[in-house]
């Protein structure tokens, strides 16, 4: 919901404040801006336990209970059919979640927030927005089921993570014996999930001081101990923290027992080494016959009490400038992001390059960490080496596995900013497939019936990665599902005919494409594409021309104007037997020029046809037959530009003489030749392996004087199959 009042709010449903934020504090978003979703092309977030889940689990409201309110608001219906009559103008959901909290109907309000939810679940203002309406309902239950599913849809979330706990610390009874132990596990739940993130200090916070409350100093120097080894953002205020828990409480209450006895028993030994130096020399002082003053054994002096800090302190100190150094390196990257919270607005190419710089530089990091270059890879190691060695190995193995969690806590992360631009989720997918390729086939899941329902390409991405791994079936469902989303799209009934193709179904292939040529009639050019390439198909791979003539020719009827149809026709026929294919490809020459073409077409059917002649008619009289039709045609059409279409040089050249004098018209010799015609583009019947790879349709409807026909272009046909690198 809205703010009340007129304060602008932004996409995370949270107030604008006029005032900076604290360096540790989420910023707030900018005031909603609608951005076009074509634009843009991103993410849930880690799962509770580590590793990330790359695919939380998916959230489904529970069905709202309707209460004792009656009928809805007056306007809610039209605000209701503006936003899903177009559910990606955010400003038309914001309008609605606004009228909604200002007119205080719980319905309409649970309403409003359950769709708008579905289709933006990073937006973790609102999450909080509806656990406070049914919290002030008096629905505690429902409150933290909202928080539980807002969750799943954002792990990442410190501010949802601590508004959780907020709401059930106001609501438990903390009498009980099993509220504190819950409240402990949705803690672990938190630092598991959101524990690394750079902003995640606040939560980290509140837990230590949770445990304090609750009279834990030992699990409250615990969390610190933790929290000490993440680089965050005021990573420094937790070791004066730590330092000030210390000097506070003493250390058996607040080391863990193994730690206090080891550092006891050292600083023990250490002192009595002292007192007996001491002790020689004070000996030596003393007066004969006077005895050493007894010291109690078994106390422990504040002195001792003292070494124990000063030793804690000691290995502290290495664990913190351990961390100084790694947020050393990150803090430039962090610093360079302004906006780590989801918004429809466009990101600009700045924060888009400060994304793909970091996650280049955390993916360095671990290939950095997962490569030996001094190690020999032949060198055998001795009994006593590898005794010794496998403590390391253990070691560099969970090194590999927390940089590896800390990619993908950073994939995450991304993820959330940049939900709607497809490159992050590919580069997720390329990391991921590497390791897994059900995670890989997670994130894919989560993008495309997500975030990026509208995103053909990646829709398609997925498809070819599913047929890749050979779930056909999934392959299927994603096309079919991204057509029904998108009907009308070319390039999926493309994507969905070459699919059976491979998978060789020629029959359902051609099915495919006689439905779309079907369904497409009141659309003369796209019937026309779709003939085109069902025609192509029944003829490559049909093996069956006269079927494949058939559909050239019903699309003819509907549109006798295409000179594509016509041009296919004629190469249909052209790439025949010669001495059964000349009269058809006479007629299909006739056919065009009597079709209402354009001039320079029309010749060019003619050269066609005259070529055809030359090259496999079995007299001379035919092919003069031919040759003077041609001219007829061009002296229609063509004009004085005769010469140039037959391949002569221009008349008015060829009458100079050598001195430039000029020659009479009538002395050029008359006597007939044979023309140069322009060869033929590749005929249907040819190899088409040297056309330019999958997507580039041959350039057989592409010559140069039909570019104005470009599929490729307008389809985008090569997109899709191999994702951008």
């Amino acid at each position: 919901m809205a703010a009340e009042g007129c304060e602008e709010m932004s996409g995370n449903g949270e107030l604008e404040e006029s005032s900076a934020m604290e360096a540790a504090e989420v910023p707030t978003s900018p005031p909603i801006e609608m951005a076009e979703m074509s634009e843009e092309n991103g993410s849930d977030a880690v799962a509770t336990e580590a590793p990330v889940d790359p695919d939380p689990a998916p959230f489904s409201l529970p069905p709202a209970t309707e209460d004792e309110e009656g009928e809805l608001p007056a306007d809610f219906e039209r605000l209701w059919k503006a936003a899903h009559d177009n559910p990606q103008d955010f400003t038309s959901w914001t309008d609605l979640l606004q009228y909604c909290e200002q007119e205080s109907h719980i319905t309409a309000s649970r309403r409003a927030l359950e769709a708008f939810l579905i289709r933006y679940p990073l937006c973790y203002g609102y999450w909080k927005k509806f656990a406070d309406l049914e919290r002030r309902a008096g629905y505690n239950n429902k409150a933290e089921e909202v928080c539980v599913q807002g969750l799943q849809a954002i792990p990442l979330s410190v501010d949802l993570w601590i508004h959780y706990i907020n709401l059930l610390l106001g609501t438990l009874d903390m009498n009980l014996p099993e509220s504190p132990t819950r409240i402990r596990r949705v803690f672990e739940d938190a630092v598991a999930a959101a524990g690394l993130d750079f902003h995640s200090d606040r939560l980290w916070d509140l837990y230590i001081e949770w445990e304090k409350e609750q009279g834990n100093m030992k699990n409250a120097a615990a969390v610190l101990d933790r929290v000490l080894k993440v680089p965050t953002q005021v990573y420094n205020t937790h070791y004066d923290k730590f330092k000030a828990h210390l000097s506070s409480h003493e250390p058996k209450d607040v080391l863990s027992p193994e730690e206090y006895e080891e550092l006891r028993t050292l600083c023990r030994q250490s002192q009595k080494a002292e007192r007996a130096e001491q002790a020689q020399e004070e000996e030596e002082e003393r007066p004969p016959g006077e005895e050493e003053p007894a010291t109690p054994e078994g106390t422990d002096t504040e002195e001792l009490m003292q070494k124990i800090r000063e030793q804690v302190l000691v290995r502290r100190d290495k664990v913190y400038q351990d961390n100084e150094g790694e947020v050393r390196k990150r803090w430039h990257y962090e610093d360079a992001i302004k906006r780590p919270y989801f918004h429809v607005k466009p990101l600009d190419r700045v924060q888009l390059r400060a994304w793909h710089s970091y996650l280049d530089w955390e993916i360095a990091q671990l290939n950095k960490d997962t490569k030996d270059p001094n190690q020999d890879p032949s060198q055998e190691a001795t009994e006593g080496s590898e005794v010794t060695a496998q403590p390391q190995e253990v070691s560099e193995e969970a090194a590999v596995a927390h940089d590896d969690h800390r990619v993908r806590i950073l994939f995450e992360r991304c993820l959330i900013a940049c939900a709607l631009y497809e490159e992050f989720w590919t580069r997720y997918v390329h990391y991921l497939e590497l390791q897994s390729v059900d995670e890989a086939r997670a994130v894919y899941k989560r993008a495309c019936e997500i975030h990026l329902t509208y995103k053909p390409n990646i829709h398609m991405q997925w498809a070819t990665f599913e047929e890749r791994h050979g779930d056909l079936t999934e392959a299927r469902r994603v096309l079919e599902a991204l057509e029904k989303s998108l009907p009308g799209l070319a390039v999926v009934r493309l994507r969905r005919a070459a699919l059976e193709r491979r998978a060789g179904q020629l029959d359902q292939s051609e099915a495919l494409l006689r439905e779309a040529v079907t369904e497409s009639k009141e659309k003369p050019t796209l019937h026309a594409f779709y003939s085109i390439k069902l025609a192509r198909l029944l003829l490559k791979l049909g093996r069956n021309p006269s079927r494949a003539r058939r559909v050239l020719q019903e699309a003819l009827e509907i549109s006798p104007d295409n000179d594509k149809l016509h041009l296919n026709l004629l190469e249909l026929e052209v790439s025949g037997e010669p001495w059964a294919s000349a009269e058809a490809v006479q007629e299909c020459v006739t056919r065009a020029l009597a079709a209402p073409l354009a001039p320079h077409t029309k010749i060019l059917f003619s050269q066609r046809g005259l070529q055809y002649a030359e090259d496999y008619s079995n007299s001379i009289q035919s092919v003069l037959s031919v040759y003077e039709e041609h001219q007829k045609l061009l002296n229609e059409l063509g004009g004085t530009k005769r010469g140039a279409e037959n391949g002569d040089e221009d008349p008015e050249k060829l009458s100079k003489s050598d001195d430039g004098s000029a020659v009479a018209a009538q002395d050029a010799p008359t006597m007939p030749h044979v023309p140069i015609t322009t060869p033929p583009p590749p005929v249907m019947g040819t190899d088409m392996n040297a056309q330019a790879g999958y997507g580039g349709y041959s350039s057989w409807y592409q010559q140069p004087q039909y570019g104005s026909y470009n599929y490729q272009n307008t389809w985008n046909y090569n997109q899709g199959y191999y994702p951008p690198s």
